[in-house]
C-alpha cells in the first residue's frame, strides 16, 4: 500500500514538472520519498535530519523548505501550525485530519473519528466544493495532567508543612509571650510588696 501511495505522488510530481517545463531535480524526488517514508508529523528541521541520516542526501533549509512549498501546493503535503511550531505530513492518502494538541508540551496526536468525518461529509456548503478538513482539538495531555497533580499535590504538602510550622512557631511565641505576662506580674507583684513594706 505504502509503495503504492509512493509511485503515486511521484507520478503526480513527474507529471507537474513536465507539465510546467520545471526540472525534475534528484532534490525534489528524495524529499518527495523522504516525505512519504516519514510515519506522522514532521518539522523542517526533522525532515533535513532524515535526508542526511537515512539518505545520505544534505539539502539547505531554504530547498527543504521551497518543496515543501510546492509540495503543499500540490497537495502531497499538508502544513500544520500547531501550539509553538510549524509541522508538516504528507497527505496523499488523507486529506482529512484531527488532531489533539497539548498547549502544555506541545504533543500533537492524530485523532481518528469517524463521527467527526461523517458530520463533515454531511455538511451542505453553498458554491463550495469540499477536499478535506483539518481539525485541531487544545487541551492537556494524560502525561502534563498527571505532572501538574503531582506539582499541585506537592505544593499542597509544601503547603500543610509550612502551615504547621508556622502554626508551632505561633505557639511557642504564644508561650513565650505568656512567660513574659508571667515574670512582668512577678516583678509588679514584687515592686508592690517592696513599696508596701517601705510605706511601713
Amino acid at each position: 500500500m505504502k509503495e503504492n501511495v509512493k509511485v503515486a505522488v511521484k507520478n503526480i510530481l513527474t507529471s507537474y514538472l513536465e507539465l510546467n517545463k520545471h526540472r525534475k531535480t534528484p532534490e525534489r524526488f528524495t524529499i518527495l520519498d523522504a516525505v512519504y517514508s516519514t510515519n506522522g508529523h514532521f518539522t523542517l528541521e526533522e525532515l533535513g535530519e532524515k535526508l542526511s541520516r537515512e539518505y545520505n542526501f544534505r539539502v539547505s533549509r531554504a530547498t527543504l523548505y521551497n518543496t515543501l512549498k510546492l509540495f503543499i501546493e500540490l497537495r502531497l503535503v499538508v502544513r500544520h501550525r500547531f501550539h509553538t511550531t510549524t509541522k508538516y505530513e504528507a497527505c496523499y492518502d488523507n486529506n482529512s485530519h484531527s488532531h489533539q494538541v497539548c498547549t502544555i508540551c506541545g504533543k500533537v496526536t492524530e485523532v481518528r473519528s469517524p463521527q467527526i468525518i461523517e458530520a463533515i461529509n454531511n455538511l451542505h456548503t453553498k458554491r463550495f466544493r469540499k477536499d478535506g478538513f483539518t481539525l485541531y482539538i487544545y487541551g492537556i495531555c494524560s502525561t502534563c495532567q498527571a505532572r501538574i497533580t503531582r506539582q499541585l499535590s506537592r505544593s499542597a504538602k509544601k503547603q500543610k508543612t509550612a502551615t504547621k510550622k508556622q502554626e508551632a512557631i505561633a505557639k511557642k511565641q504564644e508561650a513565650i509571650a505568656k512567660k513574659q505576662d508571667a515574670t512582668a506580674k512577678k516583678q509588679e507583684t514584687k515592686k508592690a510588696k517592696t513599696k508596701q513594706n517601705k510605706d511601713k
